[in-house]
């Protein structure tokens, strides 16, 4: 598999090179130089499958030249060692998709494990790694549990004091060993800014073998197509010539998956681009002004990104592929509406989490007659306990999954956003 940096496209590698960079230079992302096709015929036989063996097919159609179709079903049954994706019907038009049945309750669970998987089938013996990333929620944890304990790798994660859910936050902040964790005094866009920063320090990458696990990492990306193809499996003939999905959307990783799904020739008729506030893309869309504003703290954290990096490559996607940009659906919601929105879903014997929500609403209103729709279901609702406590008046019981963590102290330290106190926290620690 061949790759471009999409700020300097003369820079290529495979996919060893990219899984292990994380970023190119100049912090552009990677990107496939070929976007392999699924002809029909093959498409029928793969949605019959089971789905670590369709998880392989696909994923081979990317980087089948670099690691054996059975190297790669051995790493895929390892990474996507849980439950499978859950269809839950809303209403006779709409269903939920629950992407949130891994370790840390989190759809990230796919990307980070699968990601873990390949760093382990390219690591040379006594080859050392240190993972740097930022979280605004879920990511953090799904990397901290997909790396812990692993021999040579070091994970640092930076994340905003204060903005992410106390769940959330017990989740990665207490494991200790080769996991270390950064409260940074900001925003996520600022966690964000700090990675880049360490990214372009030549040195610096070379003397602690710098890698990153966010949604930046081709590896990453390439795992979350996967339950595409899983919740197209699920839907009746009729559901699958109608599929509008919508995806709460924060750094976009998510989204540009789903896209990579459609690009690969499954048959979707429409995506909503779901965002909260912080509203970039759906202004964008709107009237064609890439306009970041300062990123606003909400309910639904995960999504408070103003400054989402894989808007890119969707914006190359479509170039390439030569679709309609303006035929992107999209929209953003308030806090208050989400808050309504959940109970809404509560009404309707469904507990959602505040993100979920939000593409719940977009959806509801923007699908038409004649479509079915799907909304991802990001996060497991009791990772946002206190908050769909407040809004719906009732308790929400905590998973094993969580209790484990819950009582444990906090092992994070804490700095500014100053890059200096940052690398010197990565070369010393």
């Amino acid at each position: 598999m061949k790759l471009y940096n999409l700020k300097n496209n003369s820079e290529k590698v495979n996919f060893e090179t990219a899984v292990k960079l994380g970023l190119g230079q100049q912090q552009g992302l990677f990107f496939p130089v070929d976007l392999p096709i699924i002809p029909p015929s093959e498409l029928s036989k793969i949605l019959k499958m089971d789905f670590i063996t369709r998880s392989t097919e696909i994923l081979s159609k990317f980087i089948s030249n670099e690691i054996s179709k059975e190297v790669l079903h051995k790493h895929v049954k390892k990474a996507f060692s849980f439950a499978k994706p859950l269809k839950v019907d809303i209403n006779k038009k709409i269903s939920c998709f629950e992407l949130f049945h891994g370790p840390t309750l989190a759809f990230k669970d796919f990307g980070a494990r699968f990601m873990a998987q390949m760093i382990l089938a390219f690591s040379k013996e006594n080859e050392s790694f240190t993972i740097l990333t930022a979280t605004s929620g879920d990511t953090g944890a799904a990397v901290a549990h997909a790396f812990y304990g692993m021999k040579n790798i070091r994970v640092i994660i930076l994340y905003p004091k204060g903005k992410i859910s106390t769940l959330q936050e017990q989740l990665f902040c207490t494991l200790g060993k080769n996991i270390k964790t950064i409260s940074i005094n900001g925003s996520f866009d600022d966690c964000q800014k700090l990675v880049k920063k360490a990214f372009d320090d030549k040195k610096l990458k070379e003397l602690i073998g710098l890698n990153s696990a966010n949604s930046i990492n081709i590896s990453r990306l390439l795992a979350q197509i996967c339950y595409y193809f899983e919740a197209f499996s699920l839907l009746s003939e009729e559901q699958r010539k109608k599929l509008v999905i919508a995806v709460p959307c924060g750094n976009f990783g998510n989204l540009t998956a789903g896209l990579l799904a459609k690009s690969l020739g499954l048959p979707i008729k429409s995506f909503i681009a779901c965002t909260n506030a912080n509203d970039t893309v759906p202004r964008f869309l709107n009237n064609g002004k890439w306009d970041p504003q300062k990123t606003v703290s909400t309910i639904s954290n995960a999504m408070d990104i103003s400054r989402p990096n894989n808007w890119t490559r969707i914006k190359e996607l479509f170039r390439r592929k030569k679709w309609n940009l303006k035929k992107l659906r999209f929209g953003s919601v308030s806090d208050d509406i989400t808050k309504e929105s959940i109970k809404e879903l509560f009404q309707l014997n469904y507990v959602s989490e505040p993100h979920a929500a939000i593409a719940y609403r977009l959806l509801y209103d923007q699908l038409k007659k004649d479509e079915f729709g799907l909304f991802l279901g990001t996060a497991h609702p009791s990772k946002f306990k206190n908050t769909v406590e407040k809004i719906l008046k009732k308790e929400i019981s905590l998973p094993p999954e969580l209790k484990k963590w819950n009582s444990l102290p906090l092992l994070s330290y804490n700095i500014n956003p100053d890059f200096n106190k940052l690398k010197e926290f990565l070369l010393e620690k």
